[in-house]
């Protein structure tokens, strides 16, 4: 993969549809669980597109965009919720950016484990 920003996964309120990245099927499936679960119950409590992003550098971004039309979607609450995503799954995101930035970019490990 060049470098570029990476869809992970996401969530669709829209049509109520879940994605995950097939380039990523060697996540263990209580993570691709916990990732869809995550996505998920985002697009059901705050409605828009939710997605799970890694970027060039290896860091993992929580995004959301809605309609423009969508007035049942609340900025301020999804704003409030990728903070709390965030905390509480701290190190559920610092494992992805690890996993990402060893097995997708392939850059030495050695040097990564001191940094997170």
């Amino acid at each position: 993969m060049a470098d570029q920003r990476v869809v992970l996964c996401g969530a669709n309120a829209y049509e109520e549809k879940y994605y995950f990245n097939k380039d990523f099927d060697k996540i263990p499936a209580s993570i691709k669980d916990e990732l869809r679960i995550i996505c998920v119950l985002f697009t059901q409590e705050v409605g828009g597109i939710f997605t799970i992003v890694f970027e060039e550098d290896g860091s993992v971004s929580l995004e959301t965009i809605a309609d423009e039309d969508d007035i049942t979607y609340d900025e301020v609450s999804s704003g409030l919720l990728i903070a709390e995503i965030r905390r509480k799954r701290q190190e559920l995101f610092e494992s992805l950016q690890l996993y990402y930035r060893v097995f997708i970019k392939k850059e030495d490990i050695s040097g990564l484990l001191g940094e997170t």
